[in-house]
């Protein structure tokens, strides 16, 4: 039997997991009093039960019964029935703008700001947070980004270390990424931009990939990059970190910055690992909207 508790943030997919797993077998349950927590366990153990997978969804809609929920653990200890939680986790500036877009009150912002709500909350569930098996921070994941991690989990059964890795390249004439951990400047690169069969390519492109990788100072930079990335992965997950954004930057995001940013997760997907990976370009397109305009 595999019991899941999945629970976390309001607003951060508790609701989409719990579908994801149903997708994939699970009988899920959602939003059970924290009260009867123990009972749903009685009868995962009683003889001859057909459900050997099941998802159980809590969060702070249970109102003052979710500080029970402590002892209902405790509970389900005592009685030897295993179970993992997934606590979904993301941003507070990804929390209210997710609750803009739905036009959504928060659960416990009453009358207040969703902001007071979110802080609340975070103090409810830190306890929750510390216990949890699997924590993935939804902020810059999509439906689909999510269901292959949970995949990942839940059916490949695969170890899992709450690190997901976005490799975001940009140009810095529109801005530094706001939420980048690590930033890396590819401007002393030749820029293709002044070679006119190149200038409308981007770094998706093969003939601009070429040029820039036929560069020896390239190479040697991704190696580099590379390796030092390779360092500092296990160190974050040892600190707790679910979230690295990893950006590159040249000057309009379109072609160097491009072009390293796609080698280097290149490199990191095929490698052997047990945390997330995506690749994002944020301002590949800009240069043609601009020129529009």
């Amino acid at each position: 039997m595999r019991f899941i508790i999945v629970t976390g943030m309001s607003g951060a997919g508790k609701s989409t997991a719990l579908k994801i797993l149903e997708d994939t077998g699970y009988y899920c349950v959602d939003n059970l009093p924290v009260e009867l927590v123990p009972k749903l366990g009685e009868l995962l153990l009683l003889p001859g039960s057909s459900i050997s997978r099941i998802a159980l969804g809590l969060d702070i809609r249970s109102g003052h019964s979710f500080e029970k929920l402590q002892k209902s653990l405790e509970q389900l200890d005592e009685m030897k029935i295993s179970y993992e939680i997934l606590f979904l986790e993301a941003s507070d500036e990804t929390l209210i703008k997710r609750y803009k877009e739905t036009r959504r009150s928060h659960p416990l912002a009453g009358n207040g700001r969703v902001d007071q709500g979110i802080t609340e909350e975070r103090k409810r569930l830190a306890f929750l947070k510390r216990k949890a098996d699997y924590l993935i921070d939804t902020s810059r994941l999509l439906t689909r980004e999510l269901r292959e991690e949970m995949h990942k989990i839940f059916i490949e059964n695969k170890e899992y270390k709450n690190l997901y890795i976005t490799i975001l390249s940009f140009g810095f004439k529109y801005g530094l990424p706001s939420d980048a951990d690590l930033v890396f400047d590819v401007r002393f690169l030749p820029n293709p931009y002044y070679i006119d069969d190149l200038r409308a390519k981007s770094g998706n492109d093969p003939e601009v990939r070429d040029y820039v990788m036929d560069n020896e100072k390239a190479v040697i930079f991704l190696d580099k990059l590379t390796d030092m990335v390779r360092f500092l992965i296990p160190n974050y997950v040892q600190e707790g970190k679910t979230q690295l954004v990893i950006a590159v930057g040249c000057t309009g995001g379109k072609h160097r910055s491009v072009t390293l940013a796609n080698a280097l997760y290149q490199v990191l997907a095929e490698e052997e690992r047990d945390y997330g990976i995506k690749i994002e370009h944020r301002d590949i397109e800009k240069d043609a909207v601009t020129k529009a305009k």
